[in-house]
């Protein structure tokens, strides 16, 4: 491989490969570095047990943009969606169960167990967040103003932005709430049934270290419904293979556009010259340069790790350092012998049970209770599980007659007050998860073959992800839009000239939405006039 190249990307994810594809599309030489042996950072398949074939951290796939399945033709290199139908199902203690699902009636049904008036009402909630999609979905694609020094562009930006709210009318002050405040007093208001809250309240707290009673909860939970899969919004769907097809799919589609990618290759220092940007130098030693290096780190990694913060302004630093990264979000992996059989809906045949994810979250008060022990250092007693059980819509993950879980849970904490993870913590707080699987279904721990334990020190071990944080930064009002990463520096560009953030740590923020790779690269390649004459050669 050649020593130089036109833009170098470093980290092989969903985000830094779609930006090495959009920079390919348009003509540039492109090199990929991979700190692991396999391109897909979180978003990966792995073989974890013999024959099965685990999504090792990210699960589902619903908020990765459409439009860059087009563009790049992914289908053609094996992307192939499985949506799940029904979505959800929640047991509970009593015996009884929700599920919900893209099925309109049906889930109307459902919820009138539990409240006649929740069941006319949620459609009516559903509505008003399409209202506030409607708003939020075209700022996705938008790099966003810099409030600190606004160009022409930027006013017109804000402009724009304030004629969709204004569209909102009287809602309004409801989608200021959505993308500010808490989700429990939305969920309180719009539902009755503790049963329904419960189960819609578990989006609100994925990856957040915090209840839904805490500020930006809401905004988490309009996050996770803000994505499509099959042309049904709000509809979450397994990947053909694994969450790994999405990025072997770039992976091949980087390929063929010109671009190099090495594995194995972990990047130890970005080179800076005069304040800009030259190329990197391996841990191994091996230098290439570039005019142009996009990082798919986050802005931990990328500024105070790969770089030497004299060659950053303090005040940067400094925002950089405020950056949280809180997260209690644990991950296990479970190879299975047979489903699991619900009290509440009997069987170990695959059934409407097993498609979505399955909710072990009776009510929000649980939920509360939940990160009461977190905030305070200590793992849930009780934590709450979500599970999915892939291999019952693609029978491709798992060996004949056997079936795969994947488990995220809330709350494991970064930190512990008493002792750490690696005394016996991770072993005793999964055999706890597994206890409360138990609970609902009595067969699950005879079941397991065997399992995988990420704690949120794994995740960062693994993938990179300071703090374990599955978003690159927490996902709340003061680190998003204009102000993610930091204020100043929210349009993919940094104080290093020739240096672009283009994952997650930038808008759009956390998920598999391959979003911040696409604005990344439009903002490498310039105005949009440009990026469409090169986008079309």
């Amino acid at each position: 491989m050649a020593a130089t190249y036109d833009a170098i990307v470093i980290g092989a994810g969903h985000n830094g490969l779609v930006t090495a594809c959009y920079l390919g599309r348009a003509g540039l030489r492109v090199l990929v570095l991979e700190r692991r042996h396999i391109v897909g950072g979180a978003c990966v398949t792995e073989e974890t047990f013999p024959g099965f074939k685990v999504s090792t951290a990210s699960y589902v796939n619903s908020l990765f943009h459409t439009e860059i399945v087009r563009d790049l033709k992914l289908t053609s290199y094996g992307y192939e969606v499985l949506p799940r139908n029904p979505s959800s199902f929640t047991p509970f203690p009593d015996g009884r169960s929700l599920t919900m699902g893209p099925d309109a009636e049906e889930t109307r049904e459902e919820i009138a167990k539990f409240s006649k008036r929740d069941a006319e009402r949620y459609p009516q909630y559903e509505a008003m967040l399409e209202r506030v999609a409607a708003v939020v979905e075209p700022t996705l694609t938008m790099a966003p103003p810099d409030l600190r020094r606004p160009r022409l562009g930027d006013l017109r930006k804000l402009l724009t932005l304030g004629q969709s709210f204004r569209r909102l009318g009287d809602a309004t002050g409801e989608a200021v709430e959505i993308l500010t405040g808490a989700a429990r007093p939305i969920l309180d208001r719009w539902f009755e049934s503790e049963e329904l809250k419960g189960t819609l309240a578990t989006d609100a707290i994925i990856g957040a270290m915090a209840s839904p009673s805490i500020p930006g909860t809401a905004y988490v939970l309009f996050h996770h419904v803000m994505g499509e899969a099959g042309g049904t919004r709000g509809v979450w769907a397994y990947m053909r293979g694994g969450m790994g097809g999405i990025t072997q799919a770039l992976a091949a589609a980087a390929a063929d556009l010109g671009a190099d990618i090495r594995c194995e290759a972990e990047v130890s220092h970005i080179l800076v010259r005069d304040g800009r940007a030259e190329g990197v130098a391996l841990a191994s030693g091996d230098e290439f340069h570039a005019p142009i290096v996009a990082s798919n780190a986050d802005a931990n990694v990328t500024f105070l790790q790969l770089l030497d913060r004299s060659q950053l302004p303090e005040p940067f630093v400094a925002d950089v350092e405020r950056i949280s990264y809180e997260s209690a979000s644990l991950k296990i992996n479970v190879a299975l012998d047979e489903l699991p059989n619900f009290s509440a809906v009997p069987g170990t045949e695959p059934g409407p049970q097993h498609r979505g994810t399955i909710h072990l979250v009776p009510d929000q008060d649980y939920i509360e209770r939940a990160f009461d022990d977190a905030k305070y250092g200590r793992p849930s007693a009780d934590p709450v599980i979500e599970c999915q059980l892939p291999s019952v819509v693609d029978p491709t993950v798992a060996p004949e007659g056997k079936h795969l879980m994947s488990m995220f849970v809330q709350y494991a904490p970064y930190e512990l007050r008493d002792g750490s993870w690696d005394d016996g913590r991770r072993d005793a707080f999964a055999d706890r998860c597994f206890e409360i699987v138990n609970d609902y279904a009595p067969n699950f721990t005879s079941a397991v073959i065997d399992r995988q334990v990420l704690a949120p020190p794994d995740l960062e071990r693994v993938f990179n992800l300071t703090g374990g944080n599955i978003f690159q930064g927490a996902m709340t009002p003061g680190q998003l839009f204009a102000f993610r990463p930091v204020p100043g520096y929210a349009r993919y560009r940094t104080p290093i000239r020739g240096l672009y953030l283009c994952g997650s740590a930038a808008h759009p923020g956390g998920g598999v939405m391959g979003t911040p790779g696409l604005n990344a690269a439009r903002e490498i390649l310039g105005r949009r006039g440009a990026w469409r004459r090169r986008a079309s050669k």
